[in-house]
């Protein structure tokens, strides 16, 4: 009976949506979530045949199927680039700041430490990252984008005060516009910092 209990706990707490997760991520999960994924030596790679010659000039002798099929299995394959977009590691924070202003609450300060902590680790300290505002959709979108864009910087200039190189950083307010739930524009967990790996 415990058991079941623990397993409906485990399971209900999965399905909560991100922004009912309350706890702040530990620098070690920031970590895990920004890395570059490991890529494996051919795995985006798309290998085509070569074309077949369409003309053959007359006095050219004919190969039999077998000897056409070596061939085409001697002429090296030619490599397409990758043509689904790329995904980047990011990682979403609820910072909360004061109302209509860029000035981080008390409260959020602790999850910004650990950003910090996680952008000088090693596996992450050579890396380029984009600091995203975003707000829900309440109020003028002008001015939702400012705020936005004032609440990117704020982030930044908290995460320069704790060592990390300003040339490592990219901040830009989303506004409204790239909503984390799509059915509600109004909704919470729309209104959050995003931190994207560029590299």
């Amino acid at each position: 009976m415990q058991f079941k209990t623990v397993v409906w706990l485990l399971g209900a707490c999965m399905a909560l949506p991100v922004g009912a997760q309350t706890a702040t991520p530990s620098a070690e999960q920031m970590i895990e979530q920004l890395k570059a994924p490991r890529t494996r030596g051919l795995r985006n790679l798309i290998i085509e045949a070569a074309p077949a010659p369409t003309d053959t000039p007359a006095d050219t002798p004919t190969l039999s199927a077998p000897a056409a099929a070596a061939a085409a299995t001697a002429v090296p394959a030619s490599v397409a680039p990758d043509s689904a977009p790329t995904v980047r590691p990011s990682l979403s924070l609820m910072i909360q700041f004061d109302f209509n202003s860029a000035r981080v609450r008390p409260e959020s300060r602790q999850a910004l430490a650990n950003l910090s902590q996680a952008l000088q680790s090693p596996g992450l300290v050579d890396s380029r990252f984009a600091v995203e505002g975003h707000t829900d959709a309440k109020g003028n979108a002008a001015i939702n984008l400012k705020l936005s864009d004032k609440r990117a910087q704020a982030v930044r200039d908290f995460l320069k005060s704790k060592g990390i190189a300003a040339d490592r950083l990219v901040a830009v307010g989303k506004g409204s516009a790239e909503p984390a739930n799509h059915t509600d524009p109004f909704a919470a967990e729309n209104r959050r910092v995003r931190i994207i790996n560029l590299d």
